[in-house]
């Protein structure tokens, strides 16, 4: 699919420029997924990167984005297609007006097809296949999950009125999971996978790097250091690499060259995001280190 992109390292270097970095893992999965055109599920904690990882690919690719939300209660008309109601019902009044019939297969025709996103995806006639992302798929529903083994399979979809649609050229489609509940083996039979940690120190202080520029190194150290220790805690919510970029950020516009406790302390709302984690964190600070006591 796409020749330029002959091992995992191409991928690498693909990604690098716009400032995604992702290990050999990582790296080969994207590859595999892009090679073999099959679907990629990419599970992790919450703030590792997986929704940016589709994000990334798309700008990389200079390839429309396309994405799909999921959430409990998600439906066939929200995710796949949905018919145009209120163009038939006016189709139906003008027909009338001119003393005709419509039959149902006047109404249901293309031209009051609705796309939605996987539709969207599966029509896309553009010179480079889009990034279709589905993201949070385990906060949707079992009923859900089997709506898209047909897609996930064949790169199709089937409406009962219109017949099937297969994709021309199948999109790049990439799921994702935070584990909230397992998915079925159907799904995960019809996909590759790779589950993404949270990064090591070294590549951390370098997303950092990338993503607040005007921090200092001892800032982007100390802090890609102190999130490490913190993600050892036992918190409701580890912070991921979004929120280390936003408390860097936040360090940063307040004129932080170094980390220390007072700023610690005023920030760390940034990094907590329930009251039991922001207590467990500063109980703990004496142990997490290395911060600064606030100079005199």
């Amino acid at each position: 699919m796409f020749p330029e992109l002959t091992d995992s390292s191409a991928v690498q270097r693909l990604l690098n420029g716009v400032d995604y970095l992702v290990d050999e893992g990582m790296a080969t999965a994207l590859f595999l997924a892009l090679t073999l055109g099959q679907p990629l599920l990419l599970e992790g904690e919450p703030g590792v990167g997986k929704t940016a990882a589709a994000k990334a690919l798309a700008k990389a690719l200079d390839t429309p984005l396309i994405r799909l939300q999921c959430y409990e209660g998600l439906t066939v008309s929200e995710a796949l297609y949905e018919w145009n109601y209120q163009r038939q019902l006016l189709a139906i009044r003008l027909a009338e007006s001119h003393h005709e019939r419509l039959t149902d297969a006047d109404l249901f025709s293309a031209e009051f097809l609705q796309e939605r996103p996987i539709l969207r995806a599966i029509r896309y006639d553009g010179p480079t296949a889009p990034v279709l992302l589905i993201d949070e798929i385990d906060r949707a529903d079992d009923e859900f999950e089997a709506l898209l083994l047909e897609f996930l399979g064949e790169a199709a979809i089937t409406i009962p009125e219109l017949g099937t649609f297969t994709a021309a050229r199948p999109p790049i489609v990439v799921l994702t999971s935070n584990r909230s509940r397992e998915l079925h083996d159907a799904l995960r039979r019809r996909c590759l996978y790779h589950w993404i940690d949270f990064p090591a120190p070294e590549r951390a202080a370098e997303i950092l790097r990338r993503s607040v520029p005007a921090a200092t190194e001892a800032l982007i150290g100390s802090t890609s250091d102190f999130v490490g220790r913190v993600r050892q805690l036992d918190l409701d919510k580890a912070p991921g690499m979004a929120e280390a970029i936003d408390w860097v950020s936040a360090l940063s516009a307040l004129g932080a060259t170094e980390l220390i406790r007072a700023d610690i302390i005023r920030t760390i709302s940034a990094i907590a995001k329930t009251p039991d984690d922001r207590n467990t964190i500063v109980d703990a600070l004496e142990d997490l280190g290395p911060a600064h006591p606030a100079p005199v």
